[in-house]
């Protein structure tokens, strides 16, 4: 790190987050908490003016070639203050051409496009690539909710990745491989973290200090001229190579591909990588109903084919539980209570919410491989594979 690139990520990691927290204190004491207009507005500015000082330096100093991970670091912390001041809107999408945020816009499409990212903070900064100092990672704010939700998402994203990374390596195995069902017991292990985690953050997760203190810096914001959605935190590959891997999704469905094009620069670039490899590879599903009609009886089907279906009925269980507990503890209900000409800005990836919540639905359903008529699900072939296991194919 250069002098000027310590200097900024000493203020994100110190006064940032105290102004911050003096704005949100501010908001929270209000009847309508939703509401930042005409709220402590000086307090805004000094965040507005002194972030743009740190930054105007930085894009004086230009491109110093430090490598992947301190540019990356320092974009992050550029979308952190980008997001700050959405957040506090003193820069609001709906209302503008172009970002007002014209230096911070330079600096984060400069270092964006030099590393392959978007030009944004990305889930990753502050998650698995938030470098934490003396025990302190880096957050918007020190409010304890903010806390519990980065802990618990990076937690659940680890696990994934787990997962993630046992089912690639039995692609050159096969599925009669001896250690093929080893390695599902292990992704079975990874997802059984992921409920736990998930459960953790829906017994401890206050509502209202999520949707108020937590959820608003997630919204989207303009680098430029162009309109990036919030980050989420489904933007790393493990999860979708889980649903690919395991035959759940296909990268040749119109809807599920949308979701993959557009998630794609929000990853770390080996992310990308990874999702580009796994797109091609043949999925287990096919592999399994393959071989049942010859193979059904064979003593390393049955291992193995009871491995993957369990397999299966635990990623559906990730997926049922996020949206039906999760996404409607957080975001759905809350947003039926909060002020009607606040909705149009709940949702940080972009659509309106009825919109937002039909997507994750479909979604839901097909990593359950729920039976559904409108829309391609693995029900059936799922259970194909569940009959065969009791040897009645």
């Amino acid at each position: 790190m250069t002098t000027l690139t310590q200097a900024f990520d000493h203020w994100i990691r110190s006064d940032f987050v105290a102004l911050n927290d003096k704005l949100e204190t501010a908001y929270w004491q209000q009847q309508d908490k939703a509401n930042v207009v005409g709220v402590e507005d000086d307090i805004k500015q000094q965040l507005l003016n002194e972030g743009q000082q740190h930054i105007q330096a930085l894009l004086s100093e230009g491109n110093t070639d430090e490598g992947f991970d301190n540019a990356f670091d320092l974009l992050g912390n550029v979308g952190l203050y980008m997001a700050a001041c959405r957040r506090h809107e003193l820069t609001e999408p709906s209302r503008e051409q172009y970002s007002p945020l014209k230096e911070a816009s330079a600096l984060a499409m400069h270092i964006g496009a030099s590393i392959g990212v978007t030009p944004r903070f990305a889930t990753a900064h502050l998650t698995t690539h938030n470098r934490a100092i003396n025990g302190v990672y880096k957050r918007f704010t020190s409010h304890p909710a903010e806390q519990l939700f980065i802990d618990y998402n990076t937690r659940a994203i680890l696990a994934y990745k787990r997962a993630a990374e046992c089912l690639l390596k039995i692609q050159p195995l096969g599925i009669s491989h001896p250690m093929t069902p080893v390695l599902l017991m292990q992704v079975k292990e990874a997802l059984l973290d992921v409920i736990r985690s998930n459960q953790c953050l829906f017994e401890q997760l206050d509502t209202d200090a999520f949707f108020y203190v937590v959820r608003p810096y997630y919204k989207p914001y303009r680098v430029g001229k162009e309109v990036y959605r919030g980050a989420n935190a489904g933007d790393f590959a493990g999860i979708n190579v889980i649903d690919m891997l395991l035959g759940l999704c296909q990268a040749n469905d119109v809807n599920y591909a949308q979701m993959l094009v557009d998630k794609f620069l929000y990853m770390m670039p080996e992310d990308q990588a990874t999702l580009r490899e796994c797109m091609r590879l043949p999925n287990l599903m096919d592999a399994f109903l393959a071989a049942a009609p010859q193979h059904h009886a064979s003593g390393w089907y049955q291992e193995a084919v009871s491995a993957f279906v369990q397999v299966c009925k635990l990623h559906g269980d990730t997926a049922i539980q996020h949206h039906n507990q999760l996404v409607e503890k957080y975001i759905a209900k809350p947003s039926g209570d909060m002020n009607t000409a606040h909705l149009d800005k709940v949702t940080a990836s972009g659509p309106p919410l009825p919109v937002l919540l039909n997507q994750l639905a479909l979604l839901r359903d097909k990593r359950a491989a729920a039976k559904r008529d409108d829309v391609f699900t693995r029900f059936d072939d799922l259970n194909t594979l569940r009959r065969s296991i009791a040897k009645d194919f």
